[in-house]
This record gives C-alpha cells, structure tokens and sequence, in this order.
C-alpha cells in the first residue's frame, strides 16, 4: 500500500476523511489537500484508472487493520487430523471407548483418521479389519462422514472421516456398538 510520495500515479481519485468524493486531481493537489489536513494521501485501489487514494490518518489505518486480522484469525478454527487407533482383536468396550474419543474430536471439528494395523497372522483375516472399520462408520454415521472408502496401506486399514452430516440426537443413537448390529 503506497502512501504519500510512494504513489507514482499523475492523476489520482481523491476520497476525503469523511468518505465524499472529491473528485479526479492531480497527484500535487492531493498531496497538497492531505497535508491541510494533517493527514496522510493512501493509495486504496491502485488497479482502478485513476487509482484511488484517501485521506486518512495513515498509522490509525495500519493500527485498525492489524487489529482486524487479530480479531479474524481468533475466530478461524484450524482443523487438525486426529488418528484413533485399532487392532482387529479390540474388544467390544474398548471399541465404544475409542468410537466416543472419534465422536468428541468431530463435534470439536477436528478430522479423525482411524486405523486398523494388522500384526502377522492377522493379514490373513483382513476381512475382520473391515468389519470394524463398517462398525465404526456406522457410529460415526450420523455426525461425521468418511472422507473415502477404506484402503489399506501396507499392514494398515485407513478411513478418514471429517465432520459433517447432522447431529444426532441422544435418544436415537445407539448408546453400545452391539446395538447397532441388532437395529
């Protein structure tokens, strides 16, 4: 942002400390005009044809907008990928354990990657590994999505899943992971 004797333009639309248009001026006037005010000549939109400047008190401008990008970046949420981790033999508490875990990272609005590793003759049961990954995504179903189907990864099955879908409500999920296998 040019300010004063940094703007090149011959002519330039003049906007005053209280936001009327004065008009096209040459780049002399306009300094000139600034100068009575005591304030300082900004280039606001240097692409327009005549660029637009406006009187203002340059290091109030500067203050403001630095406090605005504060203010904005407060309000922004990073989204982060947390991972839960599984093996095909968990049993059926830990699994609800680790699920809630998933659940209360999502409703933060965090992603969650959950994987499955598979330790030596385990690679042969594969099939149990997806099946978990199938009871996961039916808990999750309601609140998260899965980002895409489950692949494996050398001895992992990973599916990521980001927040999304509507919540739901407390009375209608099930509450075990073996419920969902009788609803």
């Amino acid at each position: 942002m040019k300010v004063n004797r940094e703007i090149r333009a011959p002519r330039v639309r003049v906007i005053s400390q209280t936001g009327e248009q004065i008009g096209i001026l040459p780049l002399h006037e306009a300094l000139a005009r600034a100068d009575e005010a005591g304030l300082d000549l900004v280039e606001i939109s240097p692409a327009a044809n005549p660029p637009v400047c406006k009187i203002i008190d340059f290091g109030k401008f500067r203050y403001d907008q630095t406090k605005r990008e504060k203010e904005s970046k407060k309000a922004q949420h990073q989204v982060k990928v947390k991972e839960i981790k599984l093996k095909p033999n968990i049993d059926v508490h830990d699994l609800e354990t680790k699920i809630r875990h998933a659940r209360s990272f999502i409703e933060d609005g965090d992603k969650v990657k959950v994987s499955c590793t598979f330790r030596g003759r385990e690679m042969a049961h594969q099939e149990i590994g997806h099946e978990l990954i199938k009871k996961v995504v039916a808990e999750l179903d309601g609140i998260a999505i899965p980002e895409s189907l489950a692949k494996m990864m050398g001895r992992t099955l990973t599916v990521v899943f980001a927040p999304g879908g509507k919540k739901v409500k407390e009375s209608t999920k099930p509450t075990r992971v073996g419920d969902i296998e009788n609803a």
